[in-house]
């Protein structure tokens, strides 16, 4: 195919963008949108930030209009993983063996204060760990304690937008966030 070929001007920048080669792009942005909108998460509550993430999935908030339906028992079945509450040394290992049984790829939100930095109980405890990020990657932090689910449906929202942007040839790009 030539440029003379294409009729409007945003197919002619899809061509030039592509590299000539359309339909490898096209196949992105289809297999981007449906992982976006198809999230199966698993829920990691601990404590109080599991209430407003149930709260997120109730019919107030739904959930259900970005495609994260219901929330996973089984780690094989989903991917993404919503950790809201405290991490304890004693949890760490368990929350890494829930990880790691994860299908690739695999997205990880960090709800609520206790999650993103060890919260107000991290300071005056030897057991709490620092944030999750110390036992796996964070791909999202929602800040607050707890968190209201607006922030959630909000963290939901930039995951989306994180997934759209991954390609193919590149799964784990993250550049223009």
């Amino acid at each position: 195919m030539k440029e003379a070929d294409f009729q409007d001007n945003e197919t002619l920048d899809l061509f030039r963008k592509s590299g000539g080669n359309i339909l490898l792009t096209t196949l992105d942005a289809v297999m981007d949108w449906g992982r976006s909108n198809s999230i199966w998460p698993l829920t990691f509550a601990t404590s109080c930030c599991g209430i407003e993430m149930m709260a997120t999935g109730a019919s107030r908030h739904d959930f259900s209009r970005f495609g994260i339906e219901v929330y996973r028992a089984s780690p094989r079945q989903s991917d993404m993983i919503v950790v809201a509450g405290t991490i304890v040394n004693k949890m760490a290992p368990v929350l890494k063996r829930l990880y790691d049984q994860m299908s690739d790829p695999k997205y990880v939100i960090a709800m609520g204060a206790c999650a993103v930095s060890g919260g107000p109980f991290f300071y005056n405890s030897y057991h709490v760990v620092r944030g999750v990020d110390h036992v796996i990657p964070v791909d999202v932090y929602v800040p607050g304690c707890p968190p209201r689910p607006e922030a959630l449906l909000y963290g939901v929202m930039q995951l989306q937008r994180k997934i759209k942007l991954e390609t193919l040839t590149n799964p784990r790009k993250t550049e223009n966030l």
